[in-house]
């Protein structure tokens, strides 16, 4: 089963990561506007994604990127405190409603820092 996982969880992070290259404008809005270097933090994350993605499949890397992803989890909780003081919208194509950002932050994030500690031998 934790072969599963790992190999599900770590492809949807280097297919999420991909998404931050080809699509990059969408990930903007989600850039708290307080931080400089929008395009910086959306490259550097989808970056940071597609390595922590592989690193899940590899023996040798996973632990250290299980570890990673939990740490981008944490690094990410700025972005969602942000949706949520947007009320869910910090865009026309990104609108959520309120109590839906805060199952992400609150639920969601945590499920998959747990699952990646989880995956992570």
């Amino acid at each position: 089963m934790k072969k599963f996982l790992r190999f599900l969880m770590g492809t949807l992070f280097v297919l999420a990561g991909i998404n931050h290259f080809i699509n990059p404008e969408w990930y903007y809005p989600l850039i708290p506007p307080y931080l400089p270097l929008p395009e910086l933090f959306n490259y550097l994350s989808g970056a940071l994604e597609v390595i922590l993605g592989f690193g899940l499949m590899t023996a040798t890397y996973r632990k250290m990127s299980a570890y990673g992803i939990i740490l981008l989890m944490i690094v990410f909780i700025p972005a969602h405190i942000h949706h949520i003081q947007m009320d869910g919208c910090v865009s026309d194509q990104i609108c959520i409603p309120a109590w839906a950002a805060w199952i992400r932050l609150v639920i969601v994030h945590p499920l998959i820092m747990l699952l990646a500690y989880y995956i992570r031998e």
